[in-house]
């Protein structure tokens, strides 16, 4: 109660809203700052003594008017804050959802933990294992054709490509000139040879680590793993059976070597193709 329900002279309210300490002031405007706020000093006109008394409610007036840009601009404060505070919360989900991949195979300097297109935000491992499997392959796929396009500068295979045509090796150039130059047929033979690859010889069974690789049949829509003449695993350089590496700090340190030799060999492979086109 400020006495403002009164009909006490102007000097006497005046005298009652100076006396008002600044954290009541603060609460008026909605302020929780731990600064003190500005004190408001209302200054009155003198007054004649014929004069009419002002009533109450040209006070509470007077006092919401000095109030108001005090109360604006907490408002305006508590939107920023609320603002900062639903901004932070979501860079804390992305981090947390980064950190649950940060110790995996891949995280290495000077970058470390690389996602620039946050596509490990949402923190999904199922989604992590695919595009790991994926990285593995297109990997080793580039370092495969970055070799084929330095080796036949230096060596060729003797004799003919295509005898029907009269075609040799020699005859075809390297890189994206040989797509003119090789026989459908040659290409159709290319086609098979990937395809049994990818469904027979080498394939990723999802109970295994991303990019270790074995040999399954398949007949119809039934996959066989563990036959006579297949379930053989891949072991170091892609020799089938060969004993994996035992050295844990070894076995890790060769298989980022890979991840990055590959991560290399789809940037050459990308920059020898915009060389020839």
């Amino acid at each position: 109660d400020f006495g403002l329900e009164s009909q006490a002279p102007l000097h006497t309210l005046v005298a009652e809203v100076r006396s008002i300490p600044p954290s009541a002031m603060a609460s008026l405007a909605f302020l929780s700052a731990p600064q003190a706020a500005p004190q408001v000093h209302l200054v009155a006109a003198p007054v004649a003594e014929s004069a009419p008394v002002p009533t109450s409610a040209s006070a509470v007036a007077s006092l919401l008017s000095a109030a108001a840009p005090l109360a604006v601009a907490g408002l305006g404060a508590a939107a920023l804050l609320g603002r900062r505070s639903t901004v932070g919360r979501k860079a804390a989900a992305n981090v947390t959802a980064c950190k649950a991949f940060e110790g995996e195979l891949g995280v290495q300097p000077p970058t470390g933990f690389w996602d620039p297109a946050g596509y490990c935000s949402d923190g999904d491992a199922k989604e992590f294992y695919r595009r790991r499997r994926v990285e593995l392959k297109h990997g080793r796929v580039a370092m495969l054709a970055t070799i084929g396009y330095i080796v036949p500068e230096f060596f060729r295979w003797p004799g003919f490509c295509s005898p029907s045509s009269g075609l040799k090796f020699t005859d075809i150039g390297t890189g994206l000139s040989a797509l003119a130059k090789v026989p459908a047929l040659g290409w159709f033979q290319y086609v098979v040879f990937c395809g049994q690859m990818e469904l027979f010889a080498v394939n990723q069974d999802f109970e295994d680590p991303p990019g270790q690789m074995s040999s399954r049949l398949v007949f119809g829509f039934s996959a066989y793993k563990k036959t006579q003449f297949s379930g053989w695993d891949y072991g170091p350089y892609g020799i089938p059976g060969a004993e994996r590496i035992k050295d844990p700090v070894l076995r890790k340190k060769k298989l980022n070597s890979e991840i990055a030799n590959g991560r290399l060999a789809m940037m050459a492979i990308i920059g020898m193709f915009f060389q020839d086109g």
